[in-house]
């Protein structure tokens, strides 16, 4: 291959190679902080980051000051759609931000400025440690009134695998994590002579890779948090990007729930929403966040999660060590990764 003269680093690439070569020779949490310290206004990490080690910290809070109540029948179940009152034509483009314990994911501010450019409604399933790593981020979601910021547990966990206080631990950490930066934020406004936010739990969750049935789904249920799936697969498949946005346009019909990622896995949601939104509009579509569908119709669930048919995605029960929250499992060669493959949520 013939080498080609580089051109002159720009002073931002300069710095992004620097924290790279930094990140080498830290720790995982070294790492993980270094990575958020030299992120943008919005939070946006230069990299996702791969962590020498895994992460099992607990939160600053280990369980909400502001605990949920007991949660409504209607909304008891594995919600997939929201069924609306004729005429309703609205839907919820949902997008998870998910994050392990064994990396630090990113943040698709892209992603975000399209949907605010386009006036969009949209409902964020946020991880716990992803929220903790991406404080800056998280919060300016939580300040934005078109934007609903609901519980994916604290790190990715499998929730038809995990049993006991573990699960627990993993909706109430990442609720209380949110709680901390949701303080925090309303100080800020304080201090900037701004109108404080008052409190919001989460009430919402929805499962890391799909999986959990009726046992699992009740744990959740008990816990105050309604348990939210899709029924329109919104990343995958082959073909342009309008082609792809043209193919969730014609799959949707009132009271879909739109699955989506925000952590820029994979890279191009931000080109698909800015192509999907438009065409949404032409077919009468406006969007709105799951809690508002909630309000709006009477849920329609399901016995178990999948992605597009029951059971394609019982795979992810032995794809990822630590019950869905550690590295990445090759199965064939019998040898482990640091899950640096694109993985669904």
């Amino acid at each position: 291959m013939r080498a080609k003269t580089a051109p002159l680093l720009s002073p931002l690439l300069f710095l992004l190679l620097m924290v790279a070569v930094a990140c080498q020779a830290m720790t995982g949490a070294d790492c993980q902080a270094a990575t958020t310290r030299r992120s943008g206004p919005a939070g946006t990490p230069v990299t996702i980051r791969h962590l020498a080690a895994p992460d099992r910290s607990p939160p600053a809070r280990l369980v909400p000051a502001n605990l949920q109540p007991a949660l409504p029948d209607r909304l008891h179940g594995l919600i997939r759609r929201v069924a609306l009152p004729l005429g309703d034509k609205r839907l919820a483009l949902t997008f998870d931000l998910c994050e392990r314990t064994v990396h630090v994911t990113g943040y698709d501010a892209a992603l975000v400025q399209a949907l605010r450019q386009g006036n969009a409604r949209a409902t964020f399933f946020a991880g716990g440690k992803w929220m903790r790593s991406h404080p800056e981020a998280t919060m300016s979601l939580m300040a934005d009134p078109r934007f609903e910021l609901a519980n994916h547990t604290w790190s990715h966990a499998n929730l038809a695998v995990m049993q006991g206080q573990q699960r627990v631990d993993q909706v109430l950490w990442t609720s209380a994590q949110a709680e901390l930066l949701r303080e925090e934020l309303t100080a800020r406004r304080a201090r900037d002579g701004r109108t404080p936010l008052g409190p919001q739990p989460m009430t919402l969750l929805r499962l890391p890779y799909g999986r959990g049935g009726a046992e699992a789904v009740d744990a959740v249920n008990a816990l105050g948090l309604a348990v939210i799936q899709w029924d329109v697969v919104g990343e995958g498949g082959s073909g342009s990007v309008a082609a792809r946005a043209k193919a969730i346009a014609q799959a949707v019909r009132p009271g879909s729930i739109v699955l989506l990622h925000a952590n820029q896995v994979p890279k191009d949601t931000a080109a698909l929403v800015r192509a999907l939104l438009p065409l949404l509009r032409q077919r009468g579509y406006a969007t709105a966040t799951v809690g508002e569908l909630l309000q709006a119709g009477a849920p329609e669930t399901v016995d178990d999660g999948y992605f597009s048919v029951p059971g394609d995605n019982r795979v992810y029960d032995e794809l990822f060590e630590d019950q869905g929250t550690g590295a990445r499992v090759n199965n064939r060669a019998g040898a482990k990764t640091g899950g640096r493959a694109a993985e669904r949520p």
